[in-house]
């Protein structure tokens, strides 16, 4: 057996059983991929996958059970390279940062700027995606570590850590009525149209629980993942918006007006996430340390390893 029948495997089960697009995403030949498994399955003596003629159709039980297995073993490689990178090349490599757009947009650039100052041989890649692609970036090795508001924390194969809270804030045209209303309520936001994040971005989830507890269901003519995408269409008069305190902090625009919906729709927190069991290099812990002060590496290294809860931070 060796890395190759354990990497077709793995990138099998990823690709939903698709051996076409476990070859096309290992660069290498369907039929390639087909005999690295079944080589593996002789070796072994028992199916990691049940078939319908050359189809994989399932996961055997202890198929399961060897890819929780090759699943360590992959990790462990990993770590391996990591560390000699670590020792070989003091300072140097590439940091991968599997973020959403909010984040990448207004709250990276200052913790990523300060950590090419003091690490000036580390190079940033930075992926984007939804916080469920976040998750997988990370639990696949794509990223080293993953920055989100929602659903980072809902896997197992992830430690994640809370990193700063804020809150939504409403956006308005500077002659819209509720700009003269002391004190809003979620009524008078439900009963404008409303342009706000698509649902599984930016905390999109709290807002929908807040009018759900009120019996409330909002008129969402809009929604979008990027907040300057929703600030342009409040501007053009389609409805106010909702949007993360981070994409207006610092605005000069005089033609809209926000106000903070702490009260209303409560505090989001943002989490980052590791993968369980990987090594870090000296300059993760740093750059987590840049994110929140909160995160230094001796309260990372004790997470990593199950001894740290949300109310130790």
């Amino acid at each position: 057996m060796n890395l190759h029948q354990f990497r077709f495997v793995q990138e099998a089960a990823r690709r939903g059983l698709n051996l076409t697009e476990a070859a096309k995403a290992l660069h290498t030949s369907q039929p390639g991929v087909s005999k690295a498994i079944i080589e593996l399955e002789e070796e072994l003596g028992i199916d990691i996958f049940t078939r319908h003629g050359k189809r994989l159709k399932r996961i055997t039980e202890p198929g399961q059970h060897v890819l929780e297995s090759i699943a360590i073993i992959m990790r462990e490689v990993g770590n391996l390279k990591r560390i000699g990178e670590q020792y070989s090349a003091q300072d140097t490599g590439t940091l991968s940062i599997a973020t959403t757009h909010t984040q990448a947009r207004y709250v990276l650039p200052p913790p990523v700027a300060r950590l090419r100052e003091q690490y000036p041989k580390v190079n940033i890649s930075l992926h984007q995606g939804s916080p469920d692609q976040v998750a997988r970036m990370v639990i696949e090795e794509t990223a080293e570590i993953g920055i989100a508001t929602e659903s980072l924390a809902n896997y197992p194969e992830l430690v994640t850590l809370p990193c700063y809270e804020w809150q939504h804030v409403l956006v308005l045209p500077a002659a819209h009525p509720l700009t003269k209303k002391e004190r809003l309520t979620l009524e008078d936001i439900a009963a404008e149209p409303l342009i706000t994040y698509h649902p599984s971005y930016t905390g999109r989830t709290r807002v929908d629980a807040a009018f759900a507890q009120r019996q409330l269901t909002p008129r969402v003519v809009l929604e979008a993942i990027d907040s300057d995408v929703i600030k342009t269409y409040v501007r053009l008069g389609l409805g106010i918006g909702i949007v993360a305190e981070m994409a207006v902090s610092g605005d000069k625009d005089t033609d809209l007006v926000t106000r903070p919906l702490g009260q209303l729709l409560g505090q989001n927190v943002a989490r980052i996430a590791l993968k369980r069991g990987a090594y870090l290099r000296d300059f993760v812990y740093h750059f987590a340390s840049l994110l929140s002060d909160r995160l230094d590496k001796d309260l990372i290294l004790k997470a990593m390893t199950g001894h740290v809860a949300d109310y130790e931070l």
